[in-house]
């Protein structure tokens, strides 16, 4: 598929620590403490743990020798290219065992919430521009209505705000992960951002997708691009949740143990998607997870609590995607409708999409086609249902008849019995059970 999308700047590597607005004293506690959890000695060693350039952590390291925290062992170590080698001083250990009990935070320094902002803007979800040929590639293997594709192209390109509901069982979940794969561009997630001394970490290997890095060749003139490694390189993120979803799930985690915290699911899906599928199942009622979005929507930015009750601003820039079998009108009032800028319905294929559906997916499984079944099916069968149809129902059926074709003994096929025994699978008819 050929993306159209824009090549994402990448985060400028500090020169100097008067560039990383950090506090100075944070910085040398974040080293002294990976020098000592993680035994490294040379200077590219620790600068590798905690993610910044050679020349800034050689600064970081003379502070720290100057402070009698650190000393140079008199060793050169041959595996590192005759580095110097370091150790941490008695009174380093005692400093960095004394900053541990304070936060247990080490390894990459955090990037300060201020300079990730600007990070987010280049990187922006809004930036982006999908086109028609973007989204009917990324969709490709659904059939869908041209209108449908309309409606969901405008949508995808504001970056904002989708609600798509409509019937169970008509591809809303595929719908939202076509999505996702038509956006196609790589962004820069922080392993951890900074916020009045407090570091949150937001990298997530379960979330974020990081793309591999080609290690330098030492013989080629083009060195490949640079950019601060306290970032990760990844797939547009794609946060996907379901009926588990708690609004507790939407402030930060606090780890009393370590005294850090862990950034919640919006915020790791920031220049991405964060899909809130079979929206109504949740224990909380709908209206009340609309609330707690209205002014990230409306504002693009959400607002967070430390501990400490301090209530602080952070990047709101996701493409949110709610997903229900619900009329809009029996979930929200209209005030959270106006909020949501899209709204979309999902319906069932009409008799010819619906049999093109059938005919890929019996391709797809091996199950030849046989016109008297399929007469059968539309004639004699979806009459008792109002003739609705549903994209879930050719996979159900289909499989559902090859599970009874493999229990026989026979081969593969389509007949009028084997479709009213699948049919029979796919409703449960209305009866009392009797306790």
């Amino acid at each position: 598929m050929n993306m159209q999308t824009t090549s994402v700047m990448a985060p400028p590597t500090p020169k100097g620590l008067e560039e990383m607005q950090l506090p100075l004293v944070m910085m040398r506690d974040i080293l002294l403490k990976t020098v000592f959890r993680k035994n490294v000695d040379t200077v590219s060693e620790i600068a590798e743990a905690i993610c910044l350039p050679s020349s800034v952590t050689q600064e970081l390291v003379d502070i720290s020798r100057e402070q009698k925290l650190l000393e140079a062992t008199g060793t050169l170590n041959a595996n590192s290219g005759n580095e110097m080698g370091y150790q941490l001083t008695d009174a380093g250990k005692a400093r960095a065992l004394d900053a541990l009990s304070q936060s247990e935070y080490f390894g990459a320094m955090p990037v300060p919430l201020d300079v990730y902002r600007e990070q987010v803007k280049r990187q922006s979800i809004r930036n982006i521009q999908v086109t028609r040929d973007q989204l009917t590639g990324a969709m490709g293997h659904l059939v869908l209505p041209d209108s449908l594709l309309d409606h969901l192209g405008p949508a995808v390109s504001a970056g904002r705000s989708i609600l798509m509901y409509g019937p169970p069982g008509n591809g809303k979940s595929s719908i939202s992960n076509g999505i996702r794969d038509a956006l196609g561009d790589n962004v820069y997630v922080p392993r951890a951002i900074e916020y009045a001394g407090q570091v949150i970490t937001v990298y997530d290997p379960i979330v974020h997708t990081a793309i591999e890095q080609e290690a330098d060749d030492p013989n080629s003139l083009r060195r490949r691009k640079r950019f601060d490694t306290r970032y990760v390189q990844c797939e547009r993120p794609t946060v996907v949740t379901g009926g588990e979803l708690s609004l507790s799930m939407l402030d930060l985690v606090y780890n009393p143990t370590a005294r850090t915290y862990q950034a919640p699911l919006q915020l790791k899906s920031t220049g991405g998607i964060f899909i809130v599928d079979d929206l109504g199942r949740q224990a909380e009622p709908p209206q009340a997870l609309i609330n707690r979005w209205i002014v990230p929507l409306e504002e693009s930015k959400d607002i967070l609590g430390l501990q400490s009750g301090e209530k602080f601003e952070v990047p709101f820039d996701t493409l949110v995607i709610f997903s229900t079998n619900f009329h809009p009108n029996e979930i929200f009032d209209q005030a959270a409708l106006r909020r949501i800028f899209f709204k979309i319905k999902i319906d069932g294929p009409n008799q010819e999409n619906f049999l093109k559906i059938f005919a890929m997916v019996a391709r797809k499984r091996g199950m030849p086609l046989d016109e008297r079944a399929l007469v059968h099916l539309l004639k004699v069968k979806y009459p008792t249902i109002n003739n609705v149809y549903a994209n879930y129902q050719p996979i159900f059926l289909i499989d559902q008849m090859i599970s009874i074709c493999e229990f026989e003994g026979i081969p593969y096929q389509m007949t009028p019995d084997l479709i009213d025994r699948a049919w029979a699978n796919m409703f449960v008819k209305d009866e009392e059970i009797v306790k």
